[in-house]
């Protein structure tokens, strides 16, 4: 079942020919009680019984609005013309907003691709873009969209790690974006049947659960230590490279292999140290005496 427009007019010309169907009733009252003729006040009451049944067709619509009209239980039609509008008196109206919304998930408790336990919510922005769909093929649409999107969400989140491993696979802590859209795209596969557009859908909490919260930040910190001392000695061989590059094309100093192993190990244990050094002096020599 799809959108489709429904029958409605004007509502400001319907309510002056409203009133002029009111005066023609009581001009036709006035001319029964001077003149005596019976069928004129029939006439004004019949006048009077539909004016007044007219004016159950009137309603408002206002700005990104719909109005979902049924005509004895069967779909007539959806009214978004802004305004007030007229239409058929026998039809049920149902509002429909038709404005972007938004919702916030509560925390879902899930495992992530590799088994860890995660905390994890999300923020949905959605649209009814069909309104027909919205209310006839699900039984309440709002509902709909939160539960449908927590689904999603949980699905979503079982595909992927919590942290990004080095064969360069998305993560949930790393690739947002790529996270955002997969989470996008999961949402409106299960919300096309309730004439919802998602506008957005983001991650807005992600954390270790509980109980492994606390081992998982003592590896983190481990892997941070690890790949903090890698580029320390990256750049500590290097500067011990350009030292005795730099000692042998000034001539400074003549080194042999064992001296130029002494001062490998001195400069590499000063550059790539946690703490202080403190300076020895050496009063003899490598060979001993």
């Amino acid at each position: 079942m799809n959108e489709r427009q429904g029958f409605s007019v004007a509502g400001i010309p319907t309510i002056f020919l409203c009133i002029l169907l009111g005066m023609v009733s009581v001009a036709l009252w006035i001319e029964t009680a001077r003149s005596g003729v019976g069928y004129l006040g029939l006439a004004g009451a019949l006048l009077v019984a539909l004016n007044l049944l007219a004016l159950k067709g009137f309603f408002q619509v206002a700005p990104n609005e719909g109005q979902v009209l049924q005509l004895f239980g069967k779909y007539a039609g959806t009214v978004r013309i802004e305004g007030l509008r007229w239409t058929n008196p026998f039809c049920t109206r149902r509002r429909v907003s038709l404005r972007v919304r938004n919702f916030e998930s509560g925390k879902l408790k899930v495992n992530d691709s590799d088994g860890n336990p995660i905390e994890i919510a999300s923020v949905v922005v959605w649209q009814v873009i069909d309104t027909a769909e919205a209310v006839f093929c699900v039984d309440d649409y709002e509902n709909f969209v939160t539960i449908q999107s927590e689904s999603a969400l949980r699905q979503m989140a079982q595909n992927y790690p919590y942290d990004s491993h080095d064969d360069g696979n998305p993560a949930l802590r790393s690739h947002g974006e790529v996270i955002n859209n997969h989470l996008r795209d999961e949402i409106q596969a299960r919300l096309d049947k309730a004439g919802v557009r998602v506008v957005e859908a983001r991650i807005s909490h992600l954390a270790y659960a509980q109980e492994i919260a606390q081992a998982m930040l003592q590896r983190q910190q481990a892997s941070a230590i690890v790949a903090a001392r890698e580029r320390i000695v990256d750049g500590a061989v290097g500067m011990v490279a350009m030292a005795l590059d730099k000692l042998r094309k000034e001539g400074v100093v003549e080194l042999d292999e064992e001296r130029k192993a002494a001062m490998v190990s001195n400069l590499l244990v000063v550059l790539c140290g946690d703490r202080a050094t403190q300076p020895v002096v050496n009063a003899g020599t490598l060979y001993g005496g």
